[in-house]
């Protein structure tokens, strides 16, 4: 199971949001390239990375700090996916120019599915799909606008488009160290063989990381527990 240590950005600090909530932000490093270093001396392969401020603004806002940390990642033979604010084609390819690996589309790929097909067929590999779910269903805009979708109709289109990975967070768990949703992850798994699914939100101690390996899920994200000294990376990756 691949272990993948989380940035998120805000005001050009790496926090951690509760449930997505911005007024529920807690600072963990002043410098983010900082953090990446030392994640990527503890033996990250990949990392990732959420402009949180692009994803409340609906745009781009802290693209010369990706710019920088991927770089620091790219020396560090880390890879990097990124996401935040991408809600048109012209975003993604900006974020894809920074030199990321993987771009993230949530939004996008309900708003404006065609667009987020033909990125899957023209950059293979590397657009990943955000299933962002509240109780099944998927929310957009930064977690902040509930919609109809079912996290499992997201999946299977997704996987059609070529997606390169899903990434599936529980809203409701992220931030709070409450458990994965393992059930959930493995759900939309066995609905899409093919496609990597990567497990976020939830995860509060290495029981969690277990749970998930037991489960066969394959990756899955790692915020809060890491920053708040649940268990070091280093233990992470061992368990994983």
């Amino acid at each position: 199971m691949l272990a993948i240590p989380a940035i998120d950005l805000m005001g050009g600090k790496a926090v951690r949001l509760r449930e997505g909530d911005p007024r529920q932000a807690t600072i963990y490093a002043d410098d983010p390239c900082a953090a990446l270093r030392e994640f990527l001396g503890a033996g990250a392969r990949r990392v990732h990375i959420v402009d949180l401020d692009g994803a409340f603004a609906g745009r781009p806002v802290q693209t010369d700090l990706v710019r920088r940390l991927v770089a620091v990642a790219h020396e560090g033979g880390a890879e990097v996916e990124v996401g935040g604010g991408l809600r048109d084609t012209a975003a993604v390819l900006a974020m894809l120019d920074t030199g990321a690996d993987y771009v993230v589309v949530g939004t996008l790929a309900v708003r404006d599915p065609d667009a987020v097909s033909l990125l899957c067929r023209q950059h293979p590999g590397r657009i990943i799909v955000a299933i962002d779910a509240r109780d099944g269903l998927v929310a957009l805009a930064g977690w902040q606008e509930p919609t109809a979708v079912p996290a499992l109709a997201l999946a299977k289109t997704a996987a059609i488009w070529g997606a390169a990975a899903l990434l599936h967070t529980d809203i409701a768990r992220d931030g709070l160290q409450c458990g994965p949703a393992v059930d959930a992850t493995v759900s939309l798994q066995r609905a899409v063989p093919s496609v990597l699914v990567i497990a976020s939100g939830g995860v509060g101690s290495l029981a969690d990381l277990d749970a998930l390996r037991a489960a066969d899920v394959r990756a899955v994200v790692l915020g809060r527990a890491l920053y708040e000294g649940s268990f070091t990376l280093e233990e992470a990756l061992a368990r994983c």
